[in-house]
């Protein structure tokens, strides 16, 4: 993997610190900008905190496998050619794949350096705060393009300190693999995609699971003969703007629908995993010493996955039938399993829980920067990642743009588009983007 290619002129003297250009992050989609940038000849830095799309190896579980099917994977200049395009990559596997398209191209990085503050310079454009190996110094840029990532701090509860310290918490970006943990039952918290790919992967190990669920829907991994994500990506859903969907932008605090990759694909069934011995509640809401309170909301959250399951499968059979399109016949998900009561108690102690692990999410964190871009949630106010704030963008968000951005699928079109939107500013070269595309 190319991580430390040559030094750009401008950063080789200690007199000049100056880069027309400074995209802050090193993973995908950070990249992604700079592999556009430097195919238009424009002088600029990624600076990366850490090493190029290392989270991907240090953030994910060891059984971990993609829920977007493998022809998803596309970055500019490169898709995924494997053998399996409708199958799911391992993390390894994408960590490989991500190794692949870095060595295509020679990116103007910098490693292991963190920008600590982002300000408008004195001048005009922007100053760079950065710590690493050399000690602090000063960048400034004409633009700048923050690629961070887009929810960085992971969320615990305000509680989480009260609760008896014998009991370990971590979160589920910590997670690896069953054998980390003391013997005894796990409690995840948290259905989305990492919960409840977490909760089935300790049941699969044989613990024993208790799963606190909040309101994340499901979906079906296959159905009438085809991955349902490539069923909804011929239907357009995820090229469709978020102003379009219902709710308009409110779109971006969806939570994804939770299915599996693992084993060649299938779906995560709940309910299932409760006949099987898996002990669910609803949403959490209080904790002290081993004592935990939930919402009585156990049997409306797993009905109301269900029902977007179903819904989803309805969309694609209209779609079927408005493209006349030969499949097997439609269904519908009847229940497995359901609870007899809601809990609302939970006593850690009595139920041997040695482990709690909090998959419920990641919150912004841009204090580091100084500039009025955000909402009174800290998120950046933008449209396709371009803020009102002159020189200004941002990429990597979930729901950027459209449902594929932050995702594999998207992040080609988002980039192209942030490049695109600096060179037509006048910050870099002139003339147009070449339009020299992946895939």
């Amino acid at each position: 993997m190319s991580t430390s290619p040559a030094t750009p002129e401008h950063l080789a003297s200690d007199d000049t610190t100056h880069v027309p250009v400074i995209v802050i992050g090193g993973g995908q989609a950070g990249l992604s900008v700079s592999w556009y940038l430097g195919a238009n000849d424009i002088d600029h830095l990624v600076v990366e905190a850490g090493t190029p799309m290392h989270q991907w190896s240090d953030t994910r579980w060891d059984n971990f496998t993609l829920v977007t099917p493998n022809w998803h994977c596309r970055l500019p200049g490169y898709a995924y050619q494997g053998p399996d395009p409708d199958g799911f990559m391992t993390r390894d596997e994408v960590v490989e794949w991500l190794r692949g398209w870095l060595d295509t191209f020679s990116p103007p990085l910098r490693t292991g350096t963190r920008v600590t503050r982002l300000s408008h310079g004195e001048d005009g454009g922007y100053e760079l705060m950065t710590e690493g190996e050399h000690g602090p110094e000063i960048l400034t840029c004409d633009e700048v393009v923050v690629a961070t990532g887009g929810y960085p701090v992971p969320v615990v509860p305000t509680f989480a300190p009260t609760l008896d310290p014998a009991i370990r918490q971590l979160h589920s970006e910590e997670y690896r693999n069953s054998d980390q943990l003391a013997d005894g039952a796990v409690l995840v918290v948290g259905s989305g995609q990492s919960g409840a790919q977490i909760a089935e992967d300790l049941h699969l190990e044989g613990r024993s699971v208790h799963l606190a669920i909040g309101t994340a829907p499901r979906v079906a991994r296959f159905y009438r003969g085809r991955d349902c994500m490539t069923w909804l990506a011929d239907m357009g859903l995820y090229e469709t703007p978020a102003q379009q969907y219902p709710g308009g932008k409110a779109a971006r605090e969806k939570t994804n629908h939770y299915v599996t990759g693992r084993d060649g694909g299938r779906d995560v069934d709940l309910r299932a995993f409760a006949l099987e011995g898996m002990s669910l509640y609803g949403t959490l809401t209080d904790g002290r010493d081993t004592g935990l309170t939930f919402a009585p909301t156990l049997t409306s959250s797993l009905d109301k996955a269900d029902s977007v399951y179903n819904s989803i499968c309805a969309d694609i059979d209209a779609h079927i039938a408005r493209e006349g399109i030969d499949a097997p016949p439609a269904s519908r998900y009847e229940p497995v399993w359901r609870p007899s009561t809601d809990p609302e108690t939970l006593d850690l102690a009595a139920a041997g829980i040695t482990t709690i692990i909090w998959a419920i999410g990641y919150r912004p964190d841009y204090r580091w920067i100084e500039a009025s871009a955000f909402d009174g949630g800290g998120r950046p106010m933008q449209t396709r990642g371009v803020t009102g704030v002159s020189g200004l963008s941002f990429i990597g968000l979930p729901w950027m743009h459209t449902w594929g951005s932050g995702r594999f699928l998207g992040i080609d079109d988002d980039a192209r588009h942030i490049a695109e939107t600096i060179i037509d500013r006048g910050r870099g070269t002139a003339g147009g983007l070449r339009l020299a595309v992946g895939s």
